[in-house]
């Protein structure tokens, strides 16, 4: 028995090609996953206040937030070489798991705070030329 396998695109766009409604339909679905990254991965299903500039605020400085993240794990992929095939983003939820919450602890000695990172810690390297990159 022979299989038949049909795609059907439904628009209203004037004369437009196969190949183009395709790749709108392709972009209309990343949009989609970006969308659900922000909503979920970094927390912001429910608006914190009935207030709407309040809101405005928390949305604002959660797109700030999400497109640090974004470049964080776009250097990230392109440092990261030990992986056998090429990565070509991560989700923010991986960033923030593998770059974001290293282990580490705070240290007071000398009237000065510093940061102590676990020297085995598999993303520590990554971490500093991604600090190095984006702090000098």
């Amino acid at each position: 028995m022979p299989e038949y396998e049909c795609k059907r695109y439904v628009t209203s766009l004037l004369e437009p090609t196969e190949e183009e409604i395709i790749e709108l339909y392709h972009m209309h679905a990343t949009s989609e996953q970006f969308h659900s990254e922000i909503k979920t991965d970094m927390d912001i299903e429910r608006l914190p206040s009935g207030k709407f500039s309040t809101n405005e605020i928390v949305l604002g400085l959660g797109g700030m937030v999400y497109n640090i993240l974004r470049l964080i794990g776009q250097i990230n992929c392109k440092l990261e070489t030990s992986k056998k095939r090429a990565i070509e983003r991560k989700r923010i939820k991986t960033v923030i798991k593998d770059m974001i919450m290293l282990a580490s602890k705070l240290v007071k000695h000398a009237r000065k705070k510093i940061i102590k990172i676990y020297k085995e810690e598999f993303q520590i390297s990554i971490f500093r030329e991604i600090y190095e990159l984006t702090c000098t």
